[in-house]
């Protein structure tokens, strides 16, 4: 992960609404609620309880309930006739809900401040209401269903204006509700009109203040990119790639291969892309891991390569030129059936899991038990490099492991002290001419009963068993964005136990998972045993599985790859960064002094 993280911590603000008929219930009951608790605080109503109760709760179902279940079924088909984003009817009711909700707060005050004061403000407070919702109303559907202010004005109206009009019909009905006193009808729908033109021009500036920068920087408004991002993870919507296509710069990169090979062909596939499963969700490469190995009719690990957010693929299609590149790559390579046995070497917190296949090497990198993220590509070059150099090699694979979760601080970049450790690891590799056969099994589990909020992908594990002059290495793929700190150790400790001489835990960075609240969702924050149990099982597969095999490495450049780029993907993550700290001072200053002025008015305004 990296600073693209703050994106993600919009997801935190996503809600998991009601159903529609919730909603509807809810407004029904709450606004008979609101109505007779209106009556009973205020004494001129009448000295019947049982009375005020009834009429009360029908008065404030007629007001606000039916108002506002109105407003939602209007504002559905309007806002999707409008060509936005699609809204749901219980995205419409619900904000129709909780719309509702404040205003009511609003009245119940009004209603108690009149009695304590002796004054009547209960009108004003319900004008007062109508405007803040108003303001509410046009800032969500503004924000989330991209279409323009105005057509967002005039629909975001249609609750104020249902309200204050039923209100004047329940007036005229009856002479319960003697609230009008010195307000003309005309003068009633004036001083609405004028408040919510104060909160228009407020929202208009605000607009204009978050929008400016990324326009002019990224082409694409800040409210439209909002909306986009949330119609992804709310609905699944891929048009956010549409925006990352127009942004993006191709880059080369690399993709290391190795294939496991038996009389019949391939068995397995062990592949280390230097391609970030990102941006967001399934967007751009977020489901790399399950895309790219669902291309191949083998057995197929996709692990994670050293890459940052800065190599993410604009869109899913991308994942078609790595898939092209590891094709063709497999087309001529060289098999053998020598390999070393498993090793480690380490500097400092730096620990590298390594593995000869003829002269070929594997590299497995992680920090653990101290947090890491992901490890930029120009650093894993020059481990690549370094160890080519010192062993001889054609073909160095390096696998960023991912498997201790520290977030955006823990990121591997060059000049930091972790680089240096890294190659010192390197240095200490032992490159020793090697004779050994090899045996492989491999077995996966999709873990069905799980689900991407207990982080686990839709690859679930996948673990290749490798077995070299009777010691026995497994190689465990878990499907997911990290690991929480500590937990890789207790998986190591679990399947060891089962006769595993060597192993090493890996996720696959993916980022499917990442559409829950704040982005973070690492590996053992949810249903540690219950993983465990089916890392065990699985574990217990592969090692049945095993066979002798031959293997053959190849490091293939994928060219021409369309990412985010590590221009535009600083530019997108510094102008939304901004645009935060800026909107964190200019929106409470704009709004409060723009409700302020509305609470003036509205109360000592005359009319």
């Amino acid at each position: 992960m990296s600073s693209t993280d703050s994106v993600m911590g919009l997801s935190k603000y996503i809600l998991t609404l009601p159903k529609t008929k919730i909603s509807l219930f809810t407004m029904v009951f709450l606004s008979f609620i609101i109505g007779s608790i209106s009556f009973l605080i205020d004494p001129t109503y009448g000295n019947s309880i049982g009375l005020d109760l009834l009429y009360g709760g029908t008065a404030g179902f007629l007001i606000f309930g039916l108002s506002s279940i109105m407003s939602g079924a209007i504002t559905q088909p309007w806002v999707n006739s409008l060509k936005g984003r699609k809204m749901k009817m219980k995205q419409s009711m619900f904000l129709s809900l909780f719309s509702m909700g404040i205003i009511s707060i609003i009245y119940i005050l009004g209603c108690g401040f009149s009695t304590i004061l002796n004054i009547n403000i209960i009108l004003n407070s319900i004008i007062f209401g109508c405007a803040v919702i108003f303001a509410i109303r046009t800032l969500i559907i503004r924000g989330t269903s991209n279409i323009n202010l105005i057509n967002s004005v005039m629909i975001s109206a249609t609750q104020p204006v249902l309200i204050i009009s039923m209100m004047v019909v329940v007036v005229f009905l009856t002479s319960r509700l003697d609230n009008i006193g010195y307000f003309s009808i005309f003068g009633l729908f004036l001083k609405v009109l004028i408040a919510s033109s104060i909160l228009i021009f407020a929202i208009y500036s605000f607009v204009l203040v978050i929008e400016s920068p990324m326009k002019k920087n990224l082409g694409v408004g800040a409210l439209e990119f909002l909306s986009l991002f949330i119609s992804h993870i709310t609905e699944g919507s891929m048009a956010l790639e549409e925006i990352f296509e127009e942004i993006g710069e191709p880059v080369d990169t690399l993709v290391g291969i190795i294939s496991f090979k038996t009389s019949k062909g391939i068995k397995a596939l062990f592949l280390s892309p230097c391609v970030h499963p990102g941006p967001v969700g399934i967007i751009g490469g977020g489901n790399m891991p399950t895309t790219l190995a669902n291309s191949f009719d083998h057995f197929t690990m996709v692990n994670h390569g050293p890459s940052t957010h800065d190599f993410n693929p604009v869109s899913a299609k991308e994942i078609v030129k790595v898939e092209k590149t590891i094709k063709n790559a497999l087309k001529d390579i060289e098999y053998s059936d020598n390999a070393s046995e498993f090793f480690r070497v380490s500097e400092n917190h730096a620990n590298i899991g390594a593995q000869f296949f003829g002269k070929d090497l594997l590299l497995l990198a992680t920090f653990a038990p101290k947090g890491f993220d992901d490890i930029d590509f120009g650093v894993g070059l020059s481990l690549i490099n370094l160890a080519k150099s010192k062993c001889a090699s054609n073909n160095v694979i390096l696998v960023d492991c991912h498997n201790s979760f520290k977030g955006e601080s823990g990121r591997v970049l060059p000049g930091n002290k972790e680089v240096f450790d890294l190659m010192g690891a390197v240095e200490k590799i032992d490159c020793k001419s090697i004779s050994n056969g090899i045996k492989a099994g491999c077995a996966y589990d999709i873990m069905e009963d799980f689900s991407k909020e207990d982080g686990i992908g839709y690859s679930g594990i996948k673990i290749l068993v490798l077995e070299v002059k009777n010691q026995k290495t497994a190689y465990i793929l878990i499907d997911g964005n990290n690991m929480v700190i500590g937990y890789r150790q207790e998986i190591i400790d679990r399947v060891k136990s089962l006769g595993i001489d060597a192993l090493e835990v890996m996720t696959t960075d993916t980022h499917s998972v990442n559409t829950l609240a704040g982005g973070h969702n690492p590996v053992g924050k949810n249903k540690k045993d219950a993983i465990l149990e089916h890392i065990e099982d699985c574990t217990k597969k592969a090692m049945l599985d095993l066979e002798p095999v031959n293997v053959g490495c190849k490091s293939a450049r994928i060219e021409n790859l369309n990412t985010l780029g590590p221009t535009n993907s600083t530019e997108l993550v510094s102008t939304i960064s901004s645009i935060v700290a800026v909107s964190k001072i200019i929106a409470p200053l704009i709004l409060l002094l723009a409700v302020f002025f509305v609470f003036v008015w509205t109360f000592y305004g005359i009319f």
